[in-house]
């Protein structure tokens, strides 16, 4: 599995557009055949800060949705333009059982 988690500070006044275009970005994303999970989190204690928990099968999975077109067109073309900030950190994580020991 191939974990991403996504940080944004949004400009001032921004964060709601930004959240409105995530919303459509996650039910996109979600029909990407490599896409395991997508959710989208606003903070609390500062509302200007979102985060983003992806999942996907592979790490080419993650690469091909960087080149969707709803990507190109929501993620690079309307959503980062609208942030102060942006991180991204990529995590794998081993197929282990889900048994108890």
């Amino acid at each position: 599995m191939f974990h991403v988690i996504a940080t944004y500070g949004t400009k001032e006044g921004r964060s709601k557009e930004v959240l409105d275009l995530l919303a459509d970005m996650a039910e996109a994303t979600r029909g990407e055949p490599g896409n395991v999970s997508y959710e989208v989190y606003r903070g609390v204690q500062d509302p200007t800060q979102i985060v983003i928990l992806e999942s996907y099968h592979e790490a080419e999975d993650f690469d091909r949705h960087r080149e969707s077109p709803h990507f190109l067109e929501l993620g690079a073309g309307r959503i980062i333009p609208q942030l102060v900030s942006r991180h991204i950190f990529t995590y794998t994580s081993e197929d282990q059982p889900h048994e108890a020991p």
